[in-house]
């Protein structure tokens, strides 16, 4: 009996290995269709989806009802399963290269996991090549077992965006790859049970890497021409947002705005292929402008805010600023790699004192990663008030709702041009 068939009938388990943004949603969609080993080693996350909550406030509560599901840390509960999905960040590290550690370590847990006749299939971004050359090795060295030959291996690329509630797992195309033709066709079988559009079968598993990898890294190369267009319009005194509009009228014109690229996808995958690239003695040059120009705007927007204060003739030193929002993207409580961490840094260094809210951000989660504070609320008059992060809770505020907040000649900088056209009162900037 083929692993699918086993699957369904509930002879055998997947194992879903990292229960964060992506892992979770997928273990969960699993869930209700067959039996699943959940796998984390966060225990504070693990009692909360024991008690039928999500860590990261993007599933609700109603999806773990009637699931399927043992939540745990054990590696011995983990032995039960046979279809492994390995779904653990792969970060970078100071030097903006790839961070390997998280998805090595994953590795590790699995190879002690593995039996023969198993499935091992990653999720976790990479460059094309890692799953083959770093991953596979090591899960042959630690068990014993032959890749292709004692357990099948693939790559099916994770396209989860955190606060999406229209292009979710379920109704998202999914790319699958394996090893062999017999691996490809079972692991597709076995991601169509819970994505309704159906699935991609790439020829290879190093094409499954490089079309997750280009998908950010197109994104990440259009958003920084929007960027560096904001900045030269800047100087033009004429606002992006009016070009962007009328430019769009035209068919063909592609919709990418400016603002700021963090996260654990767009602002991460494409030093991957950069550091891929390196590796072949090729050094990227549109892409690395991309990455040098997004990585650079939260220092120019903490950089024209101080320069604003100046011009309206007040001192910078002790000059009061709030910060609104600090997540790396509207709606999501996810702070992890936030460019408005950037802002920040640049208007301390000028010695502004900032106040920071987030109706979604975590208070603990912001100290601990960035040793800043959260206020619970706005206090007194700031000299300029920044909208970093275009979460919902801030569409409906117009310019009275900052007249308590702002003085006379107050300056409001917003940086997606959530207010544009609706503030005449204070000096209104926008990228």
């Amino acid at each position: 009996m083929k692993i699918y068939d086993k699957i369904v009938e509930k002879n055998a388990r997947i194992g879903v290995v990292g229960l964060g943004y992506v892992g979770l949603p997928l273990a969960m969609a699993y869930a209700h269709k067959a039996s699943v080993v959940g796998f984390d080693i966060n225990e504070s996350h693990l009692d909360e989806m024991r008690a039928g909550k999500d860590p990261c406030k993007e599933l609700d509560d109603s999806v773990f009802q009637d699931a399927d599901i043992l939540f745990t840390s054990s590696l011995y509960d983990l032995r039960t399963a046979s279809f492994y999905i390995i779904a653990v960040p792969t970060p970078i590290d100071k030097n903006n290269k790839p961070d390997l550690r998280p998805l090595l370590g994953a590795t590790e847990t699995v190879a002690k996991a593995l039996k023969k006749g198993d499935y091992v299939v990653y999720e976790s971004t990479v460059y094309p090549g890692c799953t083959e050359e770093d991953c596979i090795p090591l899960l042959e060295k630690l068990s014993g077992l032959k890749a292709g030959t004692d357990f099948k291996f693939g790559y099916s690329p994770e396209r989860i965006n955190p606060g999406e509630k229209v292009h979710t797992l379920a109704k998202t195309v999914k790319i699958v790859s394996g090893c062999d033709p017999e691996s490809l066709e079972e692991i597709a079988k076995v991601y169509e049970l819970v994505v309704e559009p159906g699935v991609h079968r790439a020829p290879t598993v190093k094409v499954a890497e490089a079309a997750k990898i280009i998908e950010n890294t197109q994104r990440d190369v259009n958003i920084a021409l929007m960027n560096e267009l904001s900045v030269i319009f800047g100087r033009m005194g004429i606002n992006t947002y009016d070009v962007l509009e009328a430019a769009g009228t035209k068919w063909n014109f592609l919709h990418f705005f400016p603002g700021l690229v963090g996260g654990h996808c767009i602002g991460v995958d494409p030093y991957y292929l950069v550091h891929k690239a390196a590796e072949l003695k090729y050094h990227t040059q549109v892409i690395t402008a991309g990455r040098r120009v997004n990585d650079s705007m939260g220092s120019y927007i903490g950089q024209k805010v101080v320069k604003m204060i100046i011009a309206a003739g007040k001192p910078v030193l002790h000059s009061k600023v709030l910060v609104m929002g600090i997540t790396f993207k509207e709606n999501v409580s996810d702070i992890r790699n936030s460019k408005v961490v950037d802002i920040i840094d640049e208007l301390h260094d000028y010695g502004v004192e900032v106040d920071i809210v987030d109706p979604y951000a975590s208070a603990g989660e912001v100290r601990k990663f960035y040793g800043l504070e959260l206020s619970n609320a706005p206090s007194g008059k700031y000299d300029a008030i920044i909208v970093s992060v275009a979460h919902r809770d801030y569409e409906h505020l117009d310019e009275s709702s900052f007249r308590a907040l702002l003085g006379d000649d107050g300056i409001l900088a917003d940086v997606k041009g959530l207010f544009r056209n609706k503030i005449s009162k204070y000096t209104y900037w926008s990228l």
